[in-house]
């Protein structure tokens, strides 16, 4: 049972829910006081680093979602699978933890694999990741602003596979991806906020995104949304120091051996 059961389906909360997630957390990011003690840049940094308007930003945000809502909508429909009284037989919790688990896995994978080929392939990242990259001070609105081409083959598609690979339901789809939405938000956000349980739980986190983002940083902490196994296993993972700046705030330093 769950809250949206008897007014949506599961298909069409698995498709727009992850949407509407997106805007209300990144929404209250954006509606969020300066906060110049817990920045990791500074607001002077953010105006001058950043080359596109937030107009763009978030036009580029909606085009994204609007390819990833198609395909989740055929992905559902291609896969639903009902019992002979029509109702989608739904699995235990803990198999569902343990799809969730499965899904987080894959998309790591992918994600890291088609992110570091995107840095590596010369032309791949002048006409299409870096655009993503010109968000050099990231925050919350921004963290899906990328290539067409590349909110395909990262994001749609990378959920895609993650779902079929664990072989969730739609209701659990809901779950996974409100739950990577959120992560990659939040992984973009620019704070370092006290008590946020996204820094207490992964290594993966605003700070390590944020060293990616930074020129000396491009060629290191690719994985993303979820887990750095990829990044400690392939020689990319760059630890950090978080320091306090004179003026307020944190600054994410890179530690290099």
């Amino acid at each position: 049972m769950v809250f949206w059961e008897g007014y949506v389906s599961d298909e069409a909360m698995g498709t727009f829910a992850p949407i509407v997630v997106y805007w209300v957390y990144a929404g209250f990011y954006q509606l969020l006081p300066p906060l110049d003690n817990y920045r990791l840049h500074t607001r002077k940094e953010e105006d001058e680093k950043n080359s596109v308007p937030l107009a763009s930003v978030v036009k580029g945000v909606l085009l994204q979602q609007l390819v990833q809502a198609t395909v989740a909508q055929l992905l559902f429909v291609l896969t639903s699978k009902t019992d002979a009284s029509g109702t989608v037989i739904q699995p235990s919790i803990p198999v569902q933890i343990m799809q969730i688990v499965i899904g987080m896995l894959v998309m790591d994978t992918w994600q890291y694999f088609v992110h570091r080929y995107m840095h590596q392939n010369k032309f791949l990242y002048r006409h299409v990741h870096s655009q993503h990259h010109k968000l050099v001070v990231p925050y919350a609105i921004g963290a899906l602003y990328n290539h067409p081409l590349e909110g395909l083959l990262l994001d749609t598609l990378g959920g895609a596979i993650s779902f079929l690979v664990s072989g969730m339901t739609a209701r659990t789809a809901v779950i996974f991806f409100c739950f990577a939405v959120i992560k990659t938000v939040d992984d973009h956000c620019g704070l370092w906020l006290p008590g946020n349980i996204f820094h207490l739980l992964f290594q993966n986190n605003t700070a390590y995104h944020d060293i990616h983002h930074q020129l000396q940083g491009l060629k290191y902490n690719y994985s993303q949304p979820f887990f750095p196994i990829w990044d400690i296993l392939l020689g990319t993972h760059m630890p950090y120091k978080l320091v306090r700046r004179p003026e307020g705030g944190f600054e994410a330093r890179l530690i290099k051996d």
